[in-house]
């Protein structure tokens, strides 16, 4: 397997962009690597195969003549004219108090929804899934407390402490 260093130095040689000495080392890799020699005569025959078809363009001048004329005609171009308008109030209306009066109006919103909207406070409620279990919820309003007994249902009296859970939304 051919490393990918030693591609590209196949295709600097190919093209004679290597020093003597460079040109010399691929040599005597070459003389003991069967892959490396087929890369080699396969890249020379892609060369010869692409060179037949290419053509040849020539500018009329240099590069650099080429880009520098470009340069000097955005240079040399006017600006743009700046377009004085005369002041407008619908102008200044839309363009400054509508966006603040859409967010104003998107805060309102928002702070009625948290208003209107049941349950506010941050308990959750419970969904029993077992007939056999029972609930009853008391909500001291003033200690801003829940308290919640769970029971079974089977049993005929309250089962004691053991089925007593407190929830404090302030915890």
């Amino acid at each position: 397997m051919i490393n990918q260093e030693l591609q590209l130095e196949l295709q600097a040689y190919l093209d004679g962009e290597l020093s003597a000495s460079e040109a010399a080392d691929i040599q005597s890799q070459l003389a003991g690597n069967g892959e490396a020699r087929s890369l080699l005569a396969e890249l020379q025959n892609t060369v010869n195969a692409l060179a037949g078809h290419e053509q040849d363009i020539k500018l009329p001048e240099s590069r650099e003549f080429f880009w520098s004329k470009i340069q000097r005609e955005i240079e040399n171009r006017p600006p743009a004219p700046v377009i004085k308008r005369p002041f407008s109030l619908a102008g200044w209306f839309q363009r400054r108090l509508v966006p603040i009066s859409g967010f104003a109006v998107a805060i309102l919103v928002l702070l009625l929804v948290i208003q209107l909207s049941p349950g506010s406070n941050l308990v959750g409620e419970i969904e029993l899934s077992s007939n056999d279990m029972g609930v009853m919820t008391f909500r001291h309003q003033k200690e801003k407390m829940t308290f919640v007994w769970l029971y079974d249902k089977s049993d005929s009296g309250f089962t004691g402490p053991a089925s007593l859970a407190s929830v404090d939304p302030n915890e």
